[in-house]
C-alpha cells in the first residue's frame, strides 16, 4: 500500500470563513502549489452552518462550491478527504445556531453566526433528530460527490471530543453505525473519524476501539507542544508513539492526519535558527510515520492566514495559529516546504510503500488494552518511557542519522 502524503487546507485569506466568501481561482492557485511540493490528498472542512445552516436541507451553494474545490484537486491530480461536522477548529466550536442549547461557558469558545455565543452545543450523539440531520448532511454531500475522480475518504469529524463528547460508548457506537451506514449506503470509498491525542489520555467516551467498528481505517492528530507528559515541546518521536498505540487498541491502521508545528513554537525553542528547527521537525516527522506503518501523514496545515485576519475568531485568541502554515500568507513556502518536497521525491523513487505495521512492537506484547482504558494517562505515560528505549525506536534513529 502506497503511504499517503497529505495536507490539512484553510485558505490563507479567507481561513474558517472561506464557504461564505468562496474563491475558486485563489483554491485552484493553492492546490498548484500543494501538487507542485507532491502532495496527494488534500483534507479539507465541512463548516457545520455553512453547509446545513438550518435543520431540513444543506445550502446548494455550498454543495456546488464542494464540487468546485474537488475539480480543482483532480486538474491537479490530487484526491480530497471531507470533514464532516466541523466543528473544532483551532481553537474555537464552529455551530449552526439551532445547535445550540442553554447558556453555558465551556472550555472553547463557540462560535455561531460570525460572533461568540455563551451556549452550549447540544450532544448530537444522543439526540434522534440531530443524528437525523447528520444523515441528511451525510446523505447530500456523498450524493453531490458520488463517483467523483477525486474523492478518496470521508471523515467523520475533526477532534469531535473537543466538541462534544458522548453521553456514553453505547451512544458513541449507535451515533458512528447511524452516519457511517448512512455514508456507505451512498458512497463507495472509506470513512475514518479524526481522533487526537487527548482521546487517548482520559476516557471520552469513544476509544479507537469503538472508531473501529465502524470506520475503515483510523486517523490520530498529536503535536508534542500541547502534551505535558513528552521529553520536549518539539519532541517529533511522539508522533509514531500515538500512531502506533492507536493501532494496538483499535486493531486497525492508522492514518496521521494531523502532524506540524507553528513558527511561534520554533522561534520560542529555538530562537537562533527557527527556521532550520521547522525543516528538521517535519523530515525526521516523515520518515518516523513511515517507518512506523502509518497509512500516511497529513501537514497542519497549508498556510499562515494572511494579518488581516488576526482581530477575528479562532487568530484573535490563538495567536500561535496564525503561523502553522508551510507556506507564507503571500503564497511564498517556508524552509519546511522543502523537507515535504525532499520526501515526496523520495517516496516516488522507492515506490512509496507503507511499513507492515502488523506486528506488535516490543513495547506493548504482554500489554492489556482494557488496563490502558481504565487509567490512561498514566498508562500513556508509562508506555511512553517503554517506547522511548524500545529496539524499534533504537533502529529508526540510526536509520535517520544514516547510521
Amino acid at each position: 500500500m502506497r503511504f499517503l502524503l497529505g495536507v490539512n487546507y484553510w485558505p490563507a485569506k479567507r481561513a474558517m470563513y472561506w464557504w461564505r466568501d468562496f474563491h475558486a481561482a485563489e483554491v485552484r492557485d493553492d492546490f498548484r502549489r500543494l501538487a507542485a511540493l507532491g502532495f496527494q490528498v488534500v483534507r479539507i472542512f465541512l463548516l457545520w452552518e455553512d453547509f446545513q445552516p438550518s435543520p431540513g436541507g444543506l445550502s446548494p451553494l455550498c454543495l456546488e462550491r464542494l464540487v468546485a474545490v474537488a475539480d480543482a484537486a483532480a486538474d491537479c491530480r490530487m484526491v480530497i478527504q471531507p470533514t464532516f461536522f466541523c466543528g473544532h477548529m483551532s481553537g474555537a466550536n464552529w455551530a449552526p445556531e439551532w445547535l445550540l442549547g442553554r447558556p453555558l461557558r465551556g472550555r472553547f469558545p463557540v462560535v455561531s453566526g460570525g460572533r461568540p455565543r455563551s451556549r452550549e452545543i447540544r450532544n448530537y450523539y444522543g439526540e434522534r433528530w440531530i443524528i437525523k440531520e447528520q444523515q441528511r448532511q451525510c446523505r447530500e454531500v456523498a450524493r453531490a460527490l458520488r463517483g467523483h475522480p477525486a474523492l478518496w475518504s470521508y471523515d467523520l469529524g475533526n477532534e469531535p471530543s473537543n466538541f462534544v463528547v458522548p453521553g456514553d460508548r453505547q451512544a458513541a457506537r449507535e451515533w458512528l453505525a447511524a452516519v457511517a451506514g448512512e455514508l456507505k449506503e451512498v458512497a463507495d470509498c472509506p470513512v475514518t473519524i479524526g481522533l487526537h491525542a487527548e482521546d487517548l489520555q482520559e476516557d471520552r467516551k469513544l476509544w479507537p476501539a469503538d472508531a473501529a467498528l465502524y470506520c475503515d481505517y483510523l486517523s490520530m492528530h498529536g503535536y508534542p507542544f500541547y502534551l505535558d507528559w513528552v521529553d520536549h515541546p518539539l519532541d517529533v518521536e511522539v508522533l509514531p508513539f500515538l500512531g502506533v498505540l492507536t493501532r494496538w487498541l483499535g486493531g486497525k491502521d492508522v492514518l496521521f492526519q494531523e502532524f506540524g508545528v507553528s513558527d511561534l513554537v520554533l522561534w520560542r525553542e529555538c530562537p537562533k535558527a527557527a527556521e532550520e528547527a521547522g525543516v528538521l521537525y517535519y523530515r525526521r516527522a516523515l520518515r518516523l510515520l513511515q517507518a512506523a506503518g502509518m497509512l500516511g501523514a497529513f501537514a497542519w496545515c497549508y498556510s499562515d492566514y494572511h494579518p488581516d485576519l488576526f482581530g477575528i475568531t479562532p487568530l484573535r485568541e490563538n495567536p500561535h495559529e496564525r503561523f502553522f502554515g508551510l507556506f507564507a500568507a503571500d503564497g511564498r513556502p517556508k524552509k519546511a516546504a522543502g523537507a515535504v518536497r525532499e520526501f515526496a521525491e523520495r517516496i516516488k523513487d522507492d515506490g512509496g510503500c507503507c511499513r507492515d505495521g502488523a506486528a506488535v512492537p516490543s513495547w506493548l506484547q504482554g500489554e492489556d488494552a482494557g488496563r490502558f482504558c481504565d487509567n490512561p494517562l498514566s498508562e500513556l505515560r508509562r508506555l511512553y518511557r517503554s517506547f522511548k528505549g524500545s529496539r524499534e525506536l533504537k533502529e529508526w534513529r540510526r536509520v535517520l542519522d544514516g547510521r
